[in-house]
């Protein structure tokens, strides 16, 4: 993403906030909130309100974007395929 303009950011440094992330995953900011609520993607907080992302949570949402939209998975159905990848 940044490597065309000569930036190289670190997939986990929480760079991208709340608005931006909605954007570039076609995900609304109350469907961010509720992940974050649920559990299923952790942003990192700035001034305990600002919610910032990395690369690799935009990754993650990604394919929860993917579960949503193709799978018609809800969130708590989310959570539970997210417990199984991780066990593994």
């Amino acid at each position: 993403m940044w490597e065309e303009l000569g930036v190289n950011i670190n997939p986990d440094d929480p760079v991208y906030v709340i608005g931006i992330v909605s954007r570039i995953v076609k995900l609304p900011v109350w469907t961010l909130r509720e992940l974050d609520k649920q559990g299923v993607v952790h942003p990192r907080r700035i001034n305990k309100k600002t919610r910032c992302y990395s690369l690799k949570d935009i990754k993650k949402l990604e394919y929860v974007r993917f579960l949503i939209e193709e799978k018609h998975v809800n969130i708590s159905g989310i959570k539970v395929i997210f417990e199984i990848e991780h066990r593994e």
